[in-house]
Formats: structure tokens, sequence, C-alpha cells
């Protein structure tokens, strides 16, 4: 034992005053942390933070608008669609929107799927039907890539869910008593908004475009997809960018959690049956227990 810790100590102690030599080079005389450390700190995104809406499917009671999701089924189908697929929502779900089945099937008409092998063996297109998904609008990732300033666009179907807005502390304290779910679409309605010009000073990159709501950088490679008048709603609403953003992000939560307003409605009633239940255990132990002494 004794070789041994004679043979480490000469180690031990060689590494704590390089160490201490190595400390009293990197740091200047005055204390003060070296300039391009500071300069180096990699920024934290997003650098603006993303605003909190109100949607009407927020809080306990919250349901979805049909008008609103019917809006936003349109600006995704004249908009985004033209990039972004949604691989994961079948057309038949949209009845739950408020079409009628012969809607429904219609809107599936427009678009034609892959489907076969046929009887020769060879795949063919067809009209989609109720029971296809929404198609990609691309055959691959490299050539959405390719067709995208080299970043393939993201798939919707559920962008509301995988996208959120960093709370912090205490705010995602009070998030579980005012169950505040809405990150998903509060970003995105601040990402579609958010494009403005660059600060005095900062390098835009060739293909890119500034939004300091983007959760990874502060350029992404989507141009602003919306414009005032793009879109033509049937309902008279307005044809804004805002009015656009907002039905658009209400909608992909929809399709991100088709289920929502019913599981909000079991998750009530299951409440009142626990407050109930205890109600009911505590008089049963105090029924039990009055006449013993303690």
């Amino acid at each position: 034992m004794k070789k041994l810790v004679a043979s480490i100590l000469p180690l031990a102690v060689a590494t704590v005053l390089s160490s201490a030599a190595f400390a009293q080079e990197a740091t200047p005389a005055n204390g003060a942390a070296p300039a391009h450390h500071e300069e180096s700190a990699t920024p934290h995104y997003p650098l603006k933070e993303p605003k909190e809406e109100e949607w009407t499917f927020a809080g306990p009671f919250g349901h979805y608008d049909k008008g609103q999701l019917q809006r936003g089924l349109k600006v995704y189908t004249e908009v985004c669609s033209a990039c972004h697929s949604m691989n994961l929502v079948p057309f038949r779900m949209l009845d739950e929107l408020g079409y009628s089945e012969a809607q429904v099937k219609a809107f599936a008409a427009n678009y034609e799927v892959q489907d076969g092998p046929n009887a020769a063996g060879e795949m063919f297109t067809r009209k989609a039907v109720p029971s296809d998904h929404f198609p990609a609008p691309f055959p691959n990732a490299e050539a959405a890539a390719a067709s995208n300033n080299g970043a393939a666009p993201p798939d919707f179907s559920l962008i509301a869910k995988a996208r959120e807005v960093e709370r912090g502390f205490p705010q995602f304290v009070f998030d579980i008593f005012t169950q505040y779910q809405e990150g998903g679409p509060d970003y995105i309605h601040s990402l579609l908004t958010g494009y403005e010009e660059p600060p005095a000073g900062f390098q835009v990159p060739q293909g890119g475009h500034y939004n300091p709501y983007f959760h990874a950088a502060a350029v992404l490679a989507m141009p602003k997809p919306l414009s005032d008048g793009q879109v033509t709603y049937d309902d008279g609403a307005p044809a804004t960018v805002d009015q656009y953003s907002r039905d658009v992000s209400a909608f992909l939560m929809w399709a991100a959690e088709p289920h929502l307003e019913e599981r909000k409605r079991t998750g009530f009633m299951v409440m009142i049956f626990l407050l109930i239940f205890t109600v009911l255990i505590y008089l049963t132990k105090r029924s039990i227990y009055a006449n013993k002494e303690h």
C-alpha cells in the first residue's frame, strides 16, 4: 500500500500544479473571464418566446370550433400541402369537422394515390377514397429536401404535439393547475406570423429566412408561407395572415389530437367520481369509528 501511495502522490501533485498554472495563464490579471468565451456562447433558441394565444380548445372545458377547423383545412390544402405531408391523417376523419359523408368522398376524390399491384403485378394510381390518408407531396425525403433548400419539410400529422413552448420555473408549476397544453399551436402561430427583417449586422445565409421564433436557429429554409388575401374563405372570415395562422394552427392541433374533446369530458367525469368517492370514504370512516374510543 505504501508503494502504491508513493507512486500516485507525485502524479497527483504534478496534476494539481499544472492545473493551477493553466488557470493562472487563462485568467486575466483582473480576474475577469476571457471575452472570447462570452462571444462564442451559443444563443438560446428561440430568440423570442412564442406568444400565449387564446384558443377555444384550451382549458378543462375546451372544444374545437368546427368553422375554424374547416378554414384551417382550406389553408392547409391550398398552401401547406404543397410541401408538408399528413401521412397519419385519413380523409374519413374529416367528418368530425362537420362534413357529410358525400362531402368527404368528394374531397378525397380530388387526390390521387398509388395502389397495387394489379393482376399484372404493376403499381397504378387511382382516385383517393375516405379510407386513404393525405398523400405526400414528394415521393421521398431526398426529393423533398432537394426542392426546399436542402431541408425536408416535416410531416404535419403530429406537429402540434411535437412542437412546444419552453415554460421554465415557476410557470410550468402553474401549468399543472391551469392545464396549459397549447404550446404547439402557440409556437406554430408565432412562427407563421414572426418573419421579420434581421437585426443590423446579422448575416442571413443564402436561401435562409430570419425568424426569431424558430425553435432550432434564427434562420430557417422555409420562406414566409402566408400573405394577406392568399386564401378566400367561404364564410367571410378576414383574409389576413393572422387569421390564416390561427386557423391552420387549430386545424393542426385537431389533426394531432382529434379526440381532445372526448378526453376532456372523460377527465372531468373521472374527477367528479373521485370527489364523490372521497366524500363517501370519509363518511364511511366517520360512521365506523364514531363510537370507538381513541
